[in-house]
């Protein structure tokens, strides 16, 4: 049997790792730098390997600084050993002391820091999928607490309270509007899980004027939860917005199979099955379009960012095929 404290323990520890695998590992309070890591004894190879092999020095200096910003904790935690072994082999190697360079030494330190560039890259792409799926969960909740809300107001009498009627016809349509939308929320979610699976760094796409190490991963895990969540809501936005588009008769493409004023007719029996599962459609393909929405911001700003130069360049470029 757990006491008290060890169970208090327990629970801490389950909090912190559930806050970290939402939103990452906390901000390490002090920096550590290569040189730290070199063990006693050893500080004229280290000058030695900063002279000899520069390039490499200093892309394990950066990979080190990017891996004490990694998203979780172990993964900061297993690169710095790495890190540390790869200068320890470097440092006790009796080739370094060599006037010229070695190749084999030279080769050795390319592949683990290629490897170390990997790891991080995979750090940065977990924060990324991570902080995407924690806000589509969240949009998905919302959606669903959305859709509760008719059924919340009518169960508690807020509507005689207020001594407001709603006919036959108004219920049905304030229904098929919740439903078209909440159904859209989840045809946003199903756009972007397939898009995420396909390309993650398609939906991770930012311009920075550094390097792509500029970006921490839990600014981009971040950034990844608040777009989970616009993502819903625009898929909200867009099923009310063509539901309202085609109900109210603007434009007529097609005959809908059941509308309110049929299913509140005397002779209205069946149709409301047909009603629901037409506006279900409707809402899920205008959903699962969110990214229609997001690509004519996109064009609409990159079209305010375009340059003449950019329009010549390419007019000459079209001119050229």
């Amino acid at each position: 049997m757990f006491s008290m404290g060890d169970y208090g323990g327990i629970r801490r520890t389950w909090r912190q790792a559930l806050r970290e695998a939402v939103l990452g590992a906390r901000t390490d309070t002090k920096a550590d730098g290569l040189a730290n890591l070199v063990e006693p004894g050893c500080e004229k190879a280290y000058e030695r390997f900063e002279l000899v092999y520069s390039k490499q020095q200093v892309q394990l200096q950066l990979l080190y600084g990017e891996s004490q910003r990694a998203f979780e904790s172990q993964t900061r935690q297993s690169l710095r050993i790495t890190v540390g072994c790869v200068l320890s082999n470097v440092l006790r190697d009796a080739r370094l002391t060599g006037t010229e360079p070695d190749r084999h030494l030279a080769d050795y330190l390319n592949k683990e820091i290629s490897g170390l560039r990997a790891r991080i890259d995979q750090d940065g792409a977990l924060a990324v999928s991570r902080g995407i799926n924690v806000g589509l969960s969240l949009g998905a909740l919302i959606s669903v607490v959305l859709l509760f809300v008719p059924l919340l107001v009518g169960a508690a009498g807020l509507l005689d309270l207020l001594r407001v009627e709603v006919g036959c016809s108004d219920r049905w349509s304030l229904m098929g509007a919740f439903v078209c939308g909440g159904v859209g929320a989840f045809g946003a979610v199903l756009s972007v899980l397939v898009r995420l699976r396909n390309s993650g760094e398609e939906l991770s796409r930012r311009r920075t004027n550094g390097d792509r190490g500029a970006v921490a991963p839990g600014q981009m895990a971040r950034g990844m939860r608040h777009e989970g969540v616009y993502r819903v809501l625009v898929g909200w936005i867009l099923a009310l917005a063509v539901y309202f588009l085609l109900n109210a008769g603007f434009i007529k493409l097609f005959d809908m199979p059941a509308t309110p004023a049929g299913i509140c007719a005397d002779n209205g029996d069946g149709q409301s099955t047909a009603f629901w599962g037409f506006w279900c459609a409707v809402g899920f393909l205008a959903g699962f379009n969110e990214r229609w929405a997001f690509g004519l911001l996109d064009r609409s700003n990159r079209s305010e960012h375009t340059t003449p130069s950019t329009v010549q360049a390419s007019a000459t470029e079209s001119k050229s095929t």
